[in-house]
Order: C-alpha cells, then sequence, then structure tokens
C-alpha cells in the first residue's frame, strides 16, 4: 500500500479514533508509550518534525554511541586473535573428509587443499592474559579493556551477502542497517551533524553503500558518507556570491512547498527531505569545523600517527599509497564525531581479503590499523567517553585453517573465507574488558564452546543502548521488521 492509499484508508477509519470521547485514542497512546514505540511511530510523521530528535530507550542504557570498525575482506583471526600450536604442528596435512564434505568454499579444492599454520607468535597481555598476535603490540596494551570474542559465526561464505548480515541482520538487499535502526529508535543529540556517519579508507569495499542504507526506513536514518579532507561532503558549500540570508529565504519557500506536497501525498520521504536540507543548512559550519584538526594536541596527533609513513611491503589490497595516515585520521575523527552528538559512526576499510600474500600484507594492515584504533580507545578513555561509547572491531567472517589453493597451485600463501567461526573485538558501551569469549577447537575449525550468531551481536548490541531488538520493529509490506529477524538473544555475560 502507497503512502496515499494508507493515507485515504486511515480517513475512512478516522471515526474510531476521534469520537467515543477519545478513549480509544488515549488506550492506543497508552498501549505504544508502555512498549516505548509512541515516539518511533510518530518520528518523521509530520513534515515539520525532526526525525532525529532524541527519543527514550526502553529501559536504561549502557551506550550513547557506537564507534563500528569494519575490517572489510575479513581479517585471519588465526593470525592475529586465536592462537593455534597444533595447528602449526599439522602444517601441511590434510583434514579428514568428514569435517569438509558438506563445507562450501569460495575458491578452495578440497580434494588436495592442506593445513596451514601461522608464523605468528602470540602473548599474553595485561592484567586478564588476553592473547594477541606480535602484529598489534599497540592493540595489546589495551587487553584489559577490551572483550574479544573468539567463537563468532555467520550464515554466509561471500563477502557481499556476508557483509550485509553483519551490517543489517541478513544477507538480503534492502533492509536497515544497524546504524539506521540505532537512529530510528533513540533519534540523535547532534543538531548539526548526521546521526549515522561513514568514513572510509582503502579501495571501497564489495558491498558499497548497501552498508550503510536504511532500506525501508525513511532515508534520513541513512548513513552519510564523509570524505577526510577537502569538504566533508561535496557541494555542502554554498556558490561563490551566495548570501547565507538568500540561503535561508530559498529553503523556507522549498520548505513550504514541500510540506504542500507532503500534506497531499503523506509520504514520509518528503519530511525526510525537508530534514536533509535543513541538516545540511546547519553542517555548512559544523561539518568544516569537525574536520579541522588545528585544536588537537601535537601529543594527540602522535598517538593516533596520523603523519606516519606507509610499511613499505607489496600490499596491493590495501588501497594504495596514504592508507596509514588516512585511517589514522578517520579513528581520531570518529572521536571527535561523537563528541559532537553523532550516534553511530562507521570506519571501513578495505580490504583484508588475503586470499595469497597474507603475511605481507596482513603486517601491512595491521601496522595501518593497530595504532589508530589502540589511541582511538585510550583517547576514549581519557576523556571519559569510553564508559558510553561501544567500539566495535570486526569483519564480516573469519580465514580457514587450510591454505588456498587456488586453481590447484602448489604456491600456498592465504587463507580462504570461513564463516564457521571468528574473532571481533569490543570495549566500553557497558562491556567487560578483558574477557575472552568463546572458544574454538584445536586448529581453528569449529566452535567448542559459546557460540555467538551475528543475530546475537545484533540484539546485545541494541541492549547496550537500551532497545530490545524485539520490540524495535518497523512494519513493512505488511510485516514487522527488526535487526535480528526472527533470531538472536542477547549475550548477557559480556555486560559489565
Amino acid at each position: 500500500m502507497n503512502p496515499l492509499q494508507e493515507a485515504v484508508h486511515l480517513a475512512r477509519r478516522n471515526f474510531f479514533t476521534t469520537t467515543a470521547n477519545g478513549l480509544g485514542a488515549l488506550a492506543l497512546g497508552s498501549l505504544l508509550d508502555s512498549d516505548k514505540l509512541l515516539a518511533a511511530v510518530s518520528a518523521g510523521a509530520t513534515a515539520g518534525a525532526d526525525p532525529l530528535s532524541p527519543r527514550k530507550p526502553h529501559f536504561a542504557p549502557r551506550a550513547k554511541n557506537c564507534i563500528f570498525i569494519f575490517m572489510e575482506g575479513a581479517p585471519s583471526q588465526l593470525d592475529l586473535f586465536d592462537p593455534k600450536p597444533k595447528l602449526n604442528e599439522l602444517n601441511g596435512q590434510p583434514l579428514p573428509e568428514s569435517l569438509t564434505k558438506n563445507v562450501r568454499f569460495a575458491f578452495i579444492k578440497k580434494e588436495s587443499a592442506v593445513l596451514m599454520g601461522s608464523p605468528r607468535k602470540f602473548a599474553k597481555h595485561g592484567q586478564s592474559g588476553m592473547e594477541f598476535s606480535d602484529l598489534l603490540p599497540h592493540l595489546s596494551q589495551c587487553a584489559d579493556d577490551l572483550l574479544m570474542v573468539r567463537s563468532m559465526h555467520t550464515d554466509q561464505f561471500n563477502h557481499h551477502p556476508a557483509q550485509l548480515v553483519l551490517t543489517c541482520g541478513r544477507g538480503t538487499f534492502g533492509l536497515p542497517s544497524a546504524g539506521a535502526w540505532l537512529n530510528y529508535g533513540l533519534g540523535s543529540e547532534s543538531r548539526d551533524l548526521p546521526g549515522y556517519v561513514v568514513l572510509t579508507a582503502g579501495r571501497g569495499t564489495s558491498a558499497g553503500t548497501s552498508l550503510w542504507q536504511s532500506g525501508f526506513l525513511p532515508s534520513v536514518y541513512s548513513g552519510v558518507l564523509f570524505r577526510n579532507q577537502g569538504d566533508p561532503v561535496l557541494n555542502l558549500r554554498n556558490p561563490e556570491g551566495l548570501p547565507a540570508a538568500l540561503q535561508r529565504q530559498g529553503l523556507d519557500v522549498l520548505a513550504r512547498l514541500n510540506e504542500q506536497r507532503f500534506e497531499q501525498m503523506q509520504d514520509p520521504e518528503i519530511a525526510s527531505r525537508i530534514s536533509a536540507y535543513e541538516l545540511a543548512f546547519r553542517m555548512q559550519t559544523a561539518a568544516p569545523e569537525f574536520i579541522d584538526l588545528s585544536d588537537e594536541s601535537p601529543q594527540t596527533l602522535e598517538m593516533y600517527g596520523v603523519d606516519r609513513e606507509d610499511l613499505k611491503v607489496k600490499a596491493d589490497r590495501g588501497g594504495g599509497p596514504g592508507q596509514y595516515r588516512s585511517y589514522a585520521k578517520n579513528c581520531l575523527l570518529a572521536r571527535r564525531l561523537v563528541e559532537r552528538g553523532v550516534r553511530f559512526v562507521n570506519l571501513v576499510h578495505a580490504s583484508w581479503d588475503h586470499h595469497s600474500n597474507l603475511d605481507a600484507e596482513l603486517a601491512y594492515n595491521s601496522g595501518m590499523a593497530d595504532q589508530p584504533i589502540a589511541a582511538l580507545i585510550k583517547d576514549l578513555k581519557q576523556r571519559g567517553l569510553l564508559d558510553e561509547t561501544l567500539v566495535i572491531v570486526a569483519g564480516e567472517f573469519g580465514r580457514t585453517p587450510l591454505g588456498e589453493n587456488r586453481g590447484g597451485s602448489k604456491n600456498v600463501t592465504g587463507r580462504d573465507h570461513h564463516p564457521s567461526a571468528f574473532s571481533i573485538l569490543m570495549a566500553g558501551g557497558g562491556l567487560k574488558g578483558g574477557l575472552t569469549y568463546g572458544e574454538t577447537d584445536e586448529i581453528g575449525w569449529n566452535i567448542v564452546r559459546d557460540p555467538v550468531h551475528i543475530n546475537d551481536f545484533h540484539a546485545t548490541l541494541l541492549h547496550l543502548f537500551g532497545l530490545d531488538h524485539l520490540r524495535l520493529t518497523h512494519r513493512f509490506q505488511g510485516r514487522d521488521f527488526r535487526l535480528t529477524d526472527v533470531a538472536g538473544k542477547v549475550v548477557n555475560e559480556w555486560i559489565a
């Protein structure tokens, strides 16, 4: 049913919602409010309302903001987070057919594949004894503030659908991303910046903008892609010679026209358009200010490594020269965004898809990401922001204990996609620090303790923000949708 037909349909039932001394309307309002849904339902329902106005959660939240650091392509957990001495012992040996019989791979040829150990050295860090690879000397210093989950699993073994599962809950086009759901449920505390900002580095993701879409939610909840140099958003500045007062008058006229159209069509996208124009007007001052790092101390810039040179290795997947500086600046900008009330910040870097040349390229990417991510966590903590800012570091799946023998090649230097078991890191936002959760078997093939599906991860994320994943819904095409679809449970063991 389109918005105009729905408006006509509602008008036919007007008698039932406006008579009987208003008792029906009062009862409905009471029911909606008891579920904390009234604000979400009414958000964007009128042309004059700001759909990003802050709204109350279902219950007291632990987190206010989220920084989601996405390692697109999927880093090797076996070389970074999940040491397997037994895998090294069995290096070069095949797996029993019983383990690979019903398993799908992207490129591995089962009949000739063999196990591949890791050359990385692991050590325990912090009072918690959390184990990290030698490629992560800075993140290992944050061990006692981190939650490491070694027992993640997902449904998809190819990049694009797996990335959609990680960000949208299912490997299907047209669904809202987690950041869109959070802004839909809670609104944003930032008046002059979007509630959902995306910063990218590297060569671009295989899933593209579908990773920060709003899906069937109004487009005002979509992620807004910012650049980390120059104008944050293209065409944001006024043309030369256009006075601000004249622009304001033009926007007012445009808003009145859009409001008239909204009254005719009742299309929430018109309200989103009005909101976008007003936000863009306010961003003309706020966006350039946020990207200007001149007010940051030299010590802070050095801590993040904003002026670092790239590691000199052959790393075709990393995205070309200048990635170390770009990634460091994105991490610093993420902190500046949450300071300014942005609800959800997504940092994306591609690619960690190491089907070959794993040792050199993983060293390159780890050198790029390790220092800035650790600096972000330390910086948030020393500013008193970590307790209310949830930091997530994740790829869409893991990598195989088997070396990749694409085309039957004997030159095996990488790992294939592995959705059955992988690791992620989190910090802050009401989570326990120093906890290593879950366990995989002695070669990292399957989960043997405390499995966590992506839907469970999303349910827990929403819970930290005071949202019940079963109650945060949106009706579309006759069905109530939610981020966790028909699954998901909160992992209470993660919560401090």
